[in-house]
C-alpha cells in the first residue's frame, strides 16, 4: 500500500538519531533481510547501492546506452557500477567525470569503469566526444549536484539527452534553461529508493 516514505525513514533512523548504535530495534515488517551467505561488508553496501539502483531504473532498460556519471564519490561510483550491472556487458562505454580527486578516479577504475577523467586536466565536452563520438551521451547522471556540474551537463549534452539529477542541491540552482529548452533536454530527478530497489541491489551483489 501507499505510505509516507519520509515518516517511515524517520522511524528507521534517517534524519534522526539511532542507527549508528551497535544495536537498533526495528519492526520486522520494515526490514529487508540479506541472504545468509552475504558478508556483512557486502550487506553494509546494500543501502547506498539501493540509491544507485533507483537512480539507474529512472531510465528503464539502460542496455546499450552511452552513459556519463558526473562525480566519482560513493554514490557516483555505485551508479556507474549499477549501470554496467543492469546493462550487462552490452553498455558500450561508461564515462565517470570528476573535478579533481584522483583517488576517487583510481577507485572507479578498480571497480571496472571504462573511462575515468579528471576535468581539472581535460575539458568535459572533449572527454565525452572522445569516449562516445559526436553522438555523445544518451544519459548524464549528475552525482555531484552543483551549478558547475549541472551547467556542464546542460552545455555539453547532445540534443535529446536525458540528465538525471542524483545529488541534492544545497541552494537554489542557477542553470541555463534556455539551452535545455533549445536542445529539448529531458531533466529528471530522483530521491532515495523503494523496497524493490533493495531487492534488486541484493540480486546484483549476489550476481557479482
Amino acid at each position: 500500500g501507499k505510505y509516507n516514505l519520509c515518516e517511515e525513514l524517520k522511524v528507521m533512523g534517517f534524519q534522526t538519531t539511532g542507527t549508528a548504535s551497535e544495536y537498533f530495534a526495528v519492526d520486522a515488517s520494515k526490514v529487508t533481510p540479506i541472504p545468509e551467505e552475504m558478508s556483512y561488508d557486502e550487506g553494509a553496501m546494500i543501502e547506498p547501492l539501493a540509491v544507485a539502483v533507483h537512480v539507474v531504473k529512472q531510465m528503464g532498460d539502460v542496455t546499450g546506452m552511452n552513459i556519463v556519471v558526473i562525480g566519482a564519490g560513493p554514490i557516483g561510483n555505485l551508479v556507474a557500477q549499477t549501470a554496467k550491472g543492469m546493462g550487462a556487458a552490452k553498455v558500450p562505454k561508461l564515462l565517470i567525470v570528476l573535478d579533481m580527486q584522483e583517488n576517487r578516479l583510481e577507485k572507479a577504475k578498480e571497480c571496472g569503469i571504462d573511462v575515468c577523467v579528471n576535468t581539472k586536466n581535460k575539458d568535459f565536452g572533449e572527454a565525452m566526444t572522445n569516449a562516445f563520438g559526436p553522438d555523445k551521451a544518451d544519459v548524464i547522471y549528475d552525482c555531484a549536484g552543483n551549478n558547475i556540474t549541472m551547467g556542464q551537463a546542460i552545455k555539453y549534452a547532445r540534443k535529446g539527452s536525458v540528465i538525471v539529477l542524483v545529488a541534492v542541491f544545497a541552494d537554489m540552482a542557477t542553470v541555463d534553461l534556455a539551452v535545455a529548452n533549445d536542445h529539448e533536454l529531458d531533466i529528471k530527478s530522483t530521491m532515495m529508493y523503494r523496497h524493490d530497489d533493495y531487492v534488486d541491489a541484493i540480486r546484483l551483489v549476489n550476481e557479482g
